[in-house]
């Protein structure tokens, strides 16, 4: 087995993002409570195995659509705010009785583009991770869609856990997603396409291979995915992309199983969260 994968297990701090897909039925956009249960279950377990895990949750806005009765997401800004203020709330009310149910303690933290890079404001937020890790509480982080707007949003959760990973100073990334991992090229269009399992360096190369178009391989997909291994692993952290249809992936993963793509971290000394936020155009990727 690749070595990597065997030092996994013994990761201390640790983000996992679940997207959307992850955690509600696709037919009906329902939480789906036996995966999250199970999610839960196995976070609360790393938590006894003395790990500390920051959740960074999607889906607020899909819970909002659907307890509303619509048939989509909505298009408009305000529409798609109001969903995410009903869907919030929601869904992290499932996450504290889950949680609870383990005897742990859950803890909302809304974040948005302006906070991370506002020296006072970002700051305030490590504190508050840091404090919230030391009381033994798992933090539940999302962006704040009901207040960001296209000029001040992340653009994907995926970037937005690297970002938390690197403020909070963690060892690995784990994101559970709709893809088994790096390919090659869009195994969906591609018979051809091989999955890589493990990625030493992020080349420019390996950065066009996500800038697909016309399907989630492309914008918001597998790109955003790359710019979140750049931002990781350039802090310090291991990154592992998963299939989240199954939460035995993530039981896989740190078992250390030769599942999804791992990306080494590669810590550079010289790196700067903000700087690179504000010079990388990673929104257009």
């Amino acid at each position: 087995m690749d070595n990597i994968r065997q030092k996994l297990k013994d990761k201390k701090r640790i983000v996992i993002k679940l997207g959307t897909s992850t955690i509600v039925h696709p037919e009906t956009g329902d939480i789906n409570y036996i995966k999250l249960e199970k999610l839960v279950r196995f976070v609360c377990d790393l938590k006894n195995q003395d790990k500390e895990v920051v959740l960074v949750s999607s889906g607020a806005i899909g819970v909002g659509v659907n307890a509303i009765g619509l048939s989509k997401k909505p298009k408009t800004t305000s529409l798609r705010q109001a969903c995410a203020a009903i869907g919030q709330g929601q869904l992290m009310m499932v996450y504290q009785k889950l949680f609870s149910e383990y005897h742990k303690t859950s803890a909302q933290v809304l974040l948005t583009f302006d906070v991370i890079t506002n020296p006072v404001r970002r700051q305030n937020s490590i504190n508050t991770f840091n404090e919230l890790l030391q009381l033994d509480v798992i933090p539940i982080v999302n962006e704040n869609d009901t207040v960001a707007t296209e000029e001040i949003e992340f653009g994907d959760n995926d970037v937005m856990s690297a970002i938390v990973a690197s403020l909070i100073k963690a060892d690995l990334v784990v994101l559970l997603s709709d893809i088994e991992g790096l390919f090659t090229d869009d195994p969906r269009t591609n018979p051809d396409a091989k999955k890589i399992d493990t990625v030493d360096e992020i080349t420019p190369e390996l950065m066009s291979m996500g800038k697909g178009s016309g399907t989630n391989y492309g914008t918001g997909g597998m790109a955003s995915k790359l710019v979140a291994a750049t931002i990781a692993c350039d802090s310090g952290a291991d990154m592992a992309i998963i299939n989240g249809a199954t939460i035995d992936n993530l039981i896989s993963l740190f078992d250390g199983e030769v599942i999804g793509t791992v990306f080494r971290a590669h810590k550079q000394k010289d790196f700067d969260l903000i700087t690179y936020l504000r010079d990388k155009t990673y929104l257009n990727v």
